[in-house]
């Protein structure tokens, strides 16, 4: 432990021990100043010619679905290929007429003589799930066999298999029809993507990987357009249109992340608090999974300044803090007033009033747009205050040594993966629909926070608690199932692994209609869940995102598609 001298009076000097302070020598940012470049003033402004030639091809789009609507299993992959392609925000009220015509008559769509293909079924149902519309996987049925086995000669529909496959991500609880074709599809698809050739080999190895269900938007919409283009029959108005509308909020998406870079750079915590994860690019890509639609601008540049607070916040209580330093941290959290810099340590107080200034900064925003109430910013913080008391938590376990039951490590590890938090914050940007009800609502840990939090924590514990042990963290939830039930590291990975698919049906049940707030609310939580899903796919590839992470966000924010 290293000394520091205080002070000299006389012959005597004031000496005391240095805090030992730990280190979990993260990497540092491999971004620099990429994204500042986007905001410079020679930065190509829009091209009016191509704002001219979306219009065009919109209203093109548009009487595609106008022309398809007496043929309904033509409408329902024309549907389908524009929401692969990413601008389906474009013709939101038209998908959602479609769509609820079809949820009508969904039981007549699924018995009809003419609708034989496992295609047509497996998609409209999977369409119909995905807007919230609570229709049965009973009409699966007909293509089982007496024994209740799916009939083997569906194993030659290879387009059918893939279908129904990306249905299965949408069951519920009890719904065995499903469960069963998962599993039966998986081990098939497996061993079809072997021997058969490109594209449909690379499809199905993608599909296997990123099912739709647990993607984040824009990397899907880069992947469809990229399988769309091998495709010879593809419909070339529509993927011209979703190539220019990628390209186009790619560059809006870049002067966003250069507006964020610079604030981030001003702030200087590379420097004035080493210790701490510098991942400003990582969290707008995060975050960018939640919002991709360019109305929500300010809610993106909100939460995304946020999530990287709450990461330097969970390095000091993980790493730097001492546990008296840290209690007085909990308590200005709990405060949100200026006033309570003057009790922090220097370092803290560079992260407390980035802190202050970033809430209050979305509270002017606020004030100045009508209808917008700034009670959104005060339950922010309230969600806010509650994560940094679960820091404190863990903070007097690893202080104290203690090891808790899997069922204690829950109880405050749900809380400390933030996503209640980032469910709150998510609501403060959001529009109208963010009313003082539904902040009641995502405050009471309804069940959709409660499973979108389990997978982030569960995610989070089975791919980096050997890092985290390593650096000296308390345990995991690997950790604590392993030393309560006398379990094997893969026995635990099983339980937990259990445990996570079961959140999954719980949000798939929890976004069926009617439901308690609005669809479009529920979407940000969901969409919080498909993040982590990704980034914690196999590793942590927040912590550790020199590699993987790296690679899908220059897809998504750095390469243009090409036209």
């Amino acid at each position: 432990m290293a000394l520091n001298i205080l002070a000299t009076s006389g012959s005597v000097r004031t000496v005391i021990p240095e805090p030992s302070r730990r280190s979990a020598n993260y990497h540092p940012s491999v971004w620099g100043d990429k994204f500042l470049a986007y905001g410079s003033s020679n930065q190509e402004k829009d091209d009016t010619d191509t704002v001219e030639q979306l219009q065009e091809l919109k209203e093109e789009v548009k009487k595609m679905l106008v022309q398809t609507a007496e043929e309904p299993k033509e409408l329902i992959n024309l549907i389908d290929n524009i929401q692969r392609l990413g601008v389906s925000y474009h013709f939101e009220a038209e998908i959602e007429a479609v769509l609820q015509h079809m949820s009508n008559v969904y039981h007549e769509f699924c018995a009809g003589e003419d609708v034989d293909d496992l295609h047509d079924v497996a998609l409209c149902f999977r369409l119909l799930r995905q807007a919230g519309h609570k229709v049965s996987s009973d009409g699966f049925r007909k293509y089982m066999d007496d024994n209740g086995k799916f009939k083997e000669c569906l194993l030659r529909d290879h387009r059918g298999l893939l279908s129904l496959y990306e249905a299965t991500y949408f069951r519920a609880h009890e719904e065995e029809i499903l469960e069963n074709a998962l599993q039966f599809i998986i081990f098939h698809l497996e061993i079809m993507k072997s021997y058969l050739s490109n594209p449909l080999a690379s499809e199905i190895s993608h599909a296997l990987k990123y099912p739709i269900r647990k993607n984040l938007n824009r990397l899907g919409v880069r992947q469809s357009i990229s399988a769309q283009e091998k495709n010879d029959l593809h419909n070339k108005v529509l993927l011209k249109f979703a190539k220019l509308d990628f390209n186009q909020l790619q560059k809006m998406y870049q002067q966003e992340l250069s507006h964020i870079t610079r604030w981030w750079k001003d702030l200087n915590f590379a420097e004035k608090l080493p210790f701490a994860r510098d991942r400003v690019v990582e969290c707008y890509f995060w975050i960018l999974g939640v919002y991709f639609e360019p109305q929500y601008c300010v809610a993106r540049r909100f939460l995304t300044k946020v999530i990287m607070l709450a990461s330097v916040v969970d390095d000091v209580y993980d790493l730097y803090g001492t546990f008296d330093e840290l209690l007085l941290f909990t308590d200005a959290i709990e405060r949100w007033e200026t006033d309570a810099l003057d009790l922090l340590p220097d370092y803290m107080k560079v992260c407390y009033q980035a802190l202050l200034d970033t809430y209050n900064e979305m509270e002017k925003i606020l004030d100045k747009e009508a209808g917008r109430p700034s009670y959104r910013v005060h339950e922010a913080k309230k969600s806010f205050t509650r994560l940094a008391k679960a820091y404190l938590d863990e903070a007097k376990w690893f202080k104290e040594g203690y090891f808790p039951t899997t069922e204690e490590y829950m109880n405050v590890a749900l809380v400390s993966s933030g996503y209640g938090m980032m469910a709150a914050n998510s609501f403060v940007g959001a529009g109208d629909v963010s009313t003082r009800e539904a902040f009641q609502w995502v405050s009471n840990d309804p069940l959709i926070v409660r499973a979108s939090s389990l997978i982030a924590r569960l995610c989070d514990d089975m791919t980096g608690h050997e890092f985290e042990q390593e650096k000296g963290d308390i345990p995991s939830a690997v950790e604590c199932y392993m030393k309560q039930h006398g379990a094997t590291k893969d026995e635990a990975y099983t339980e937990l692994q259990k445990r996570v698919a079961n959140a999954w049906k719980d949000m798939n049940q929890e976004c069926l209609r009617p439901t308690q707030i609005p669809l479009s609310l529920l979407a940000r939580i969901d969409n919080l869940t498909r993040a982590i899903n990704i980034l914690y796919d196999g590793d942590d590839g927040y912590t550790h995102s020199s590699t993987r992470t790296k690679d899908l966000i220059i897809s998504v924010l750095v390469n243009e598609v090409p036209l």
